[in-house]
């Protein structure tokens, strides 16, 4: 069982790589479900885990149906990705009527060869899972991160089980969201699956000392004034001894 962990800052990616994690998910903005990191971000994570490390390829958050400048900036963040030495790609383009964009993403692969490319939570928002995987398997995309259509994997179980029993020999099928150390013993035995996704995260009182209380008073930024969201080591190791039972 390989364990992907989900992480926005170096603290949190050396957490999960001493918690016993196999891959990161590397991103920004993990609050609207991950954008792309910056180049400084990714290249010192590259230099200090010795662990796969996927990049997240998402210019902004919202749905994942791109413009032609949106989709050159991707590109480019691409060729950036693969000057710093990761080991793969995190991206995921629908057409308006939410089907895979089958020439962009073939235009991915190709572009990001030899780094592999996982397709993310973009096949939750798309019309047919099914026929999804069935392209991404095709044009060479080694795995898929969803939680079956639904907003969390324990409640897209049935459909991630019905996606690995069918795709599972020709492309990974990854649960994601929602998942953690209660209920991933049940997704394991239900969709038997190979691989988790899972952030770990906890809170961290914030440092500061000083506090605004007329600006504390907005609720948006409340929390991000008085706390930070950071990968725990502890939640990690739980989840990988979970894993190691299987």
């Amino acid at each position: 069982m390989k364990l992907e962990v989900s992480v926005d800052s170096l603290e949190s990616a050396l957490a999960a790589q001493s918690g016993g994690a196999d891959r990161i998910e590397l991103c920004s903005n993990l609050s609207i479900g991950g954008t792309t990191p910056s180049s400084g971000l990714i290249e010192i994570i590259r230099d200090n885990l010795n662990i796969e490390v996927y990049v997240m390829i998402r210019p902004r958050g919202g749905d994942f149906c791109y413009s032609d400048y949106e989709y050159m900036v991707m590109k480019k963040d691409i060729e950036n990705c693969k000057r710093l030495g990761v080991d793969g790609i995190v991206a995921g383009i629908l057409t308006p009527h939410g089907e895979v964009d089958i020439h962009k993403m073939e235009e991915i692969v190709k572009l990001a060869y030899p780094l592999k490319v996982s397709f993310n939570r973009a096949i939750d928002r798309s019309n047919d899972l099914f026929k999804a995987t069935e392209i991404l398997a095709h044009i060479g995309v080694e795995r898929i991160l969803t939680s079956g259509g639904k907003p969390t994997a324990i409640e897209g179980i049935e459909i991630i089980k019905e996606l690995n029993e069918k795709y599972g020999n020709q492309i990974i099928i990854m649960p994601g969201s929602g998942i953690n150390e209660i209920n991933v013993t049940e997704i394991i035995q239900i969709a038997k699956v190979k691989e988790i996704h899972f952030s770990g995260k906890v809170y961290q009182k914030s440092k500061m000392i000083y506090k605004n209380n007329d600006i504390n008073q907005l609720d948006t930024i409340t929390i991000s004034n008085t706390h930070n969201l950071l990968c725990s080591v502890k939640r990690v190791k739980l989840m990988r001894e979970i894993l190691n039972n299987y």
